[in-house]
């Protein structure tokens, strides 16, 4: 091959994944984490101080629910013990300040002792009963991802 067509093809690929990290939306997972009381777990972000549910980013080659065993581990120091329903799966570009986020909501069961494991987005985690919920400013989307939880509504938006 010639060192000019090489040159380009390297380039082709180079501007693909460019634009695949630039152009394409984020895929991630968030979860409604449930404890046997029937209890919701929520964290508090570190970079908006807002509570949220938790979740985050599908890593390359991972399975959904292997992420969602991850993030809830990392951020709740919970055990997802079963995943009790898909909630919906949500892709309007304004869900998340900072990117073009598509996420997967699931509603899973959950146990353990909660901590935070990941302490550079996650300052605190609490388990709310339902009445005590800090509804109505939660960090991006989460309002509308309760609500539909709530309701049993399967969203695909």
């Amino acid at each position: 091959m010639k060192k000019q067509t090489l040159i380009f093809r390297v380039w082709q690929y180079v501007k693909t994944i460019l634009g695949i990290i630039f152009r394409h939306p984020i895929t991630g997972v968030t979860l409604v984490p449930i404890l046997p009381d029937g209890r919701i777990v929520l964290v508090r972000r570190s970079d908006s101080g807002k509570w949220g549910l938790p979740g985050g980013i599908i890593d390359w080659g991972e399975k959904i629910v292997v992420a969602a065993r991850r993030e809830l581990a990392e951020e709740t120091g919970l055990e997802l013990t079963k995943i009790s329903r898909f909630v919906g799966n949500y892709s309007d570009f304004n869900r998340d300040p900072r990117i073009h986020s598509i996420t997967i909501t699931l509603a899973v069961e959950a146990e353990g002792q909660l901590i935070v494991k990941d302490v550079l987005e996650i300052s605190e985690v609490h388990a709310f009963e339902l009445g005590e919920i800090p509804a109505g400013n939660l960090a991006h989307d989460h309002d509308r991802l309760l609500k539909d939880y709530f309701a049993e509504k399967t969203t695909i938006d």
